[in-house]
């Protein structure tokens, strides 16, 4: 996080708790990615740094907090991963844009669904919520979604996607944010 100076801050405040108040995470990507068809759920991946709309709060880092770091975030799973900053009631929204369906064989249905912990990185992985399966529109293919958990750190979210066309077909624009409030 960056201080009024320009210099990096914490999330700790002065008296070493979590800094008080709502904490925000929003990712966006506008590089198309190919998603190959079949059940199996793809984790949707974002970039890091300048080409992020929000990340005050450093939970979506390159260097993660286990220490894992992300080279190639087009690549690596791990470019997809909110590591939430505090424990409390998670908002997560989304929104999701396919490119259209094959000629023939063309996708039938379009699913989506968050996950926390969608690598294996805690003792409770693949703990999937909200997810949604969408037979596809006359017009483009074009979803939002919004849902509550409650979150920690430790344990990171992340949007996952797949569909049945026939073919690989593109997700050609994805947000993702995490909205932490603080619960009692």
């Amino acid at each position: 996080m960056l201080s009024a100076d320009g210099g990096q801050c914490s999330t700790r405040s002065r008296k070493g708790g979590v800094v008080p108040g709502v904490h925000v995470c929003s990712l966006k990507v506008d590089t198309p990615q190919l998603i190959a068809p079949g059940t199996t759920y793809k984790i949707v991946r974002f970039p890091f740094g300048a080409a992020e709309p929000t990340d005050t709060f450093l939970m979506h880092q390159a260097t993660q907090p286990d220490g894992y770091v992300v080279s190639n975030w087009a690549t690596d799973d791990r470019s997809g991963l909110i590591w939430p900053s505090k424990a409390g009631w998670g908002h997560l929204y989304a929104m999701i844009q396919w490119e259209a369906a094959s000629g023939s064989g063309g996708y039938t249905e379009l699913r989506d669904q968050y996950v926390r912990d969608p690598l294996g990185l805690t003792p409770n992985p693949n703990d999937t919520t909200a997810t949604e399966h969408r037979t596809p529109t006359p017009g483009g293919q074009y979803y939002v979604k919004s849902h509550g958990i409650f979150v920690a750190p430790g344990t990171p979210v992340a949007l996952r996607v797949t569909h049945n066309d026939a073919a690989s077909r593109l997700l050609t624009l994805a947000e993702f944010k995490l909205v932490i409030h603080d619960a009692a």
